[in-house]
Order: structure tokens, then C-alpha cells, then sequence
């Protein structure tokens, strides 16, 4: 089988690929989700770039005092993603920051596969912000 081989980058902050991986909160998310899902369907040789976000969607609840409550559930990239075992540093002002490199494969209509690749900042080398 051939390698794919990648022709254009598709950066977003948010790509929506399932309601399981909490990549997008909204339309951002949906519609960068859709270009990369059209990409498959066309065999269009493109990658997603996007953050990897550890914990999920905020659930609200009420508690007995009528005050509103928020818990965010974990998201553990294992679960449903490709662990890269690759990292990438950037420079950020006088600090730099790692990151880990997790993978999702999006297939098309035809079986093309397009990856997107999570950018991942929690590992241990970074300082606590």
C-alpha cells in the first residue's frame, strides 16, 4: 500500500470528529470537521492539525441549594487515538513547550484516509502553567 503523503495542512484549534474525542465545543469545530471529512471523500491528500483538550464537556447540575454545578469528565487520548510516540517543541515567548503527537484517521466514501494529528502539551517536561 502506498504511503500517504500529505499536501496541505488544515490548522485549526478545533476539529470535530466524534462526540467522544472533545475536539470542538461549536460551529468552529463542526465545520473544520466537515473539510477534513470532505478531504477523505475526495482522496484529497490534506492533514488536519488541531489541540488535544484532557478533559471533556462541562455537565451541569443543580445542586439541593439550586446552585449550578460543573464537572469535567477526563478525556484520556488512549481511549480513541494513536499515541505518535513523537513530540514537537515550540517557542513561546522565553519558554519553550513540548508536544506529544496523537493521531485519528478520518476514512471517506472511497476508504481514503485522511489523518489529524492532536497536539498534546501535558507531559512532564512542561512547567506547570
Amino acid at each position: 500500500m502506498k504511503e500517504f503523503q500529505p499536501r496541505v495542512g488544515y490548522f485549526s484549534a478545533e476539529i470535530g470528529v466524534s462526540p467522544s474525542i472533545p475536539s470542538y465545543s461549536g460551529g468552529l469545530g463542526v465545520l473544520a470537521g466537515d473539510h477534513v471529512k470532505a478531504a477523505a471523500d475526495a482522496a484529497f491528500p490534506l492533514v488536519g492539525v488541531t489541540l488535544l483538550y484532557r478533559e471533556g464537556y462541562m455537565n451541569q447540575r443543580i445542586d439541593a441549594q439550586g446552585r449550578q454545578t460543573e464537572e469535567y469528565p477526563p478525556f484520556n487520548p488512549s481511549w480513541l487515538l494513536e499515541n505518535l510516540h513523537k513530540s514537537v517543541s515550540i517557542r513561546i515567548n522565553s519558554h519553550t513547550i513540548h508536544l506529544g503527537i496523537w493521531r485519528y484517521w478520518i476514512e471517506g466514501v472511497t476508504g481514503f484516509r485522511v489523518p489529524i494529528l492532536f497536539l498534546d502539551s501535558d507531559l512532564p517536561e512542561n512547567e506547570e502553567a
